[in-house]
């Protein structure tokens, strides 16, 4: 039997990332992946597939806890989440890693500062090729290094929203896109910047995905392993339960253990505490690293909403995705507390209303859908969840999920929809052309079922009674077990996760290295701009 130096539990923004990191290293990796490859097919580019179809969604059952079964949109293929995300890769702000006084309570502090994660947030801007521009920001945090890519540039409707908002005093800026583009010479750019890229897998690999620009840089490495469609059922400790002896892995059928000296679990923050609960022995009864009873527990995903604006013209905008405003994020007019991040979001399709089938469609009589598509304006809104106990994962005896959740933070919600609201009408005061009256917003709420931006279910800290993971994301009851996902958030701010995953794991990578005894890993280069992976 092969014995592995580092076994990876999961391949997304976790995961593959630390794959790609810990590979020129020698050191033997095992990758293990519960999804097969995202199969490239013309079916990628398809709203009615995606949306409608669910081609690419888990045919998993989870619950609520009133016993209700769904549907979880979870995704399970070689790149995990970040296969379907939006590719919108923003750093938390500075103030995020420290305690913040929320309408609804304190969103916690972490154990760690901005400036031990900044190197590791410029080393993953590198990695995943990441296209911004410093400076637009005013709550953008302190960074060592500039884009390794220029900004996205704005379709034309959309910088002629972004110069109406910044005539109002307002601080739009382009948003960081993780995308393989090269806009100056596009004969040679491997994005055809599509309106395909949200929530699709992308037909062409262009999108700075885990898959494309983790594991498969990690797999050309001939140390590093990858087993796909190999669901990883449990984790076994030693006779004194100090740590991870191998893992269970049900493949093609069969059943088999894996041993190695690291385990990294990086499933998803759902799924790895699942694991973790799963894997219950006598010498850890409610689970491995629950002696805290925290495991699965400060379930957090952002409480967002995707508001559609109809305008009075089509907007005819392509690749919508490259605004965003944190006016808001931290306080507000009369509102003294933070309300979260606006963005736009991919340009809206007629199938996605069917698929997501928001109830508000009906408000637009004699109005088709392909109608409410061409003349919507999208944007997408988060506001920060906060971390509560109640808030947690369980599984009954087969694993099956259940998650009990209440939303928290609806005043700042709401609030936050009143000033993109507000914002827009006098937007429209300046340029008569942008909106309908002012009441033709459709809303769609992201359910529980939704599972975007999970979080928490394993947070670190210093106190082993009140987290899972140490400050260095080792599980504080075992000697080898690490996490890297999303689970080890202990707040969630209210700017997508990605990066601040990314950036973990390589730090993690770096903490794992040294206790290999190799060191720390080269950094890249910054690359140029080409926008074609290397």
């Amino acid at each position: 039997m092969t014995h592995y130096d580092v076994i990876i539990i999961g391949t997304g923004a976790g995961g593959g990332t630390l794959a790609r990191h810990l590979a020129p290293s020698g050191k033997r990796l095992l990758l293990l992946e519960r999804g097969g490859w995202l199969p490239q097919e013309l079916q990628n580019a398809s709203a009615d597939e995606v949306f409608v179809n669910g081609r690419y969604v888990t045919t998993d059952t989870w619950r609520y806890d009133n016993g209700e079964a769904f549907e979880p949109q979870v995704h399970y293929y070689v790149g995990g989440a970040t296969k379907m995300f939006g590719a919108a890769l923003y750093r938390l702000r500075e103030e995020d890693f420290r305690e913040l006084k929320h309408r609804d309570g304190i969103s916690p502090a972490w154990p760690i500062g901005y400036d031990v994660m900044e190197p590791y947030y410029t080393l993953a801007e590198q990695y995943y090729q990441v296209h911004g521009a410093r400076g637009e920001d005013p709550t953008e945090p302190p960074s060592s290094a500039p884009y390794p890519f220029p900004a996205v540039s704005h379709e034309p409707r959309i910088q002629k929203l972004s110069d109406d908002l910044a005539a109002l005093g307002h601080h739009p800026f382009h948003a960081p896109c993780g995308v393989m583009l090269d806009e100056a010479n596009r004969p040679f750019s491997r994005c055809m910047r599509c309106d395909c890229c949200d929530g699709f897998p992308c037909i062409v690999h262009a999108k700075s995905d885990a898959d494309v620009l983790g594991v498969r840089p990690a797999l050309e490495h001939s140390n590093v392993e990858l087993w796909t469609n190999a669901e990883a059922r449990r984790l076994i400790t030693n006779d004194a339960g100090t740590e991870v002896t191998g893992v269970v892995v049900e493949r093609d059928g069969a059943t088999e253990t894996v041993r190695g000296d690291l385990v990294v679990v990086s499933c998803g923050a759902a799924n790895s505490a699942r694991l973790l609960l799963m894997s219950a022995d006598d010498q850890h009864p409610n689970g491995l690293a629950n002696g805290s009873d925290q495991v699965g527990r400060n379930y957090m995903f952002h409480n967002s909403q995707a508001v559609l604006a109809l305008s009075r013209e089509e907007n005819p905008t392509v690749f919508q995705k490259t605004l965003g405003l944190n006016d808001f994020y931290f306080s507000g007019p009369d509102f003294e507390f933070p309300m979260g991040n606006i963005q736009m979001v991919g340009k809206s399709q007629a199938p996605m209303f069917r698929g997501e089938k928001p109830g508000e469609t009906k408000l637009a009589p004699n109005w088709t859908l392909d109608d409410v598509a061409r003349h919507a304006v999208d944007f997408w809104l988060s506001t920060e969840d906060l971390p509560r106990p109640e808030n947690r994962v369980t599984i009954d005896r087969d694993g099956t999920i259940t998650i009990a959740y209440k939303n928290t933070n609806e005043e700042s919600k709401k609030r936050l929809f009143g000033q993109l609201k507000s914002m827009l009408s006098h937007v429209d005061d300046i340029d008569h052309h942008h909106l309908l009256p002012h009441h033709w917003y459709l809303k769609n709420e992201v359910p529980v079922a939704g599972c975007a931006h999970q979080a928490g279910t394993c947070r670190f800290g210093t106190d082993p009674s009140s987290s899972v993971l140490d400050p260095n994301c080792k599980a504080h009851e075992l000697d080898n077990v690490y996490v890297v996902d999303t689970s080890f958030f202990p707040s969630i701010g209210a700017v997508n996760p990605a990066l601040t995953a990314m950036a973990n794991s390589l730090r993690v990578g770096d903490h794992l290295l040294e206790r290999m005894g190799v060191g720390a890993a080269p950094r890249v280069a910054a690359a140029p701009n080409s926008g074609v992976a290397s």
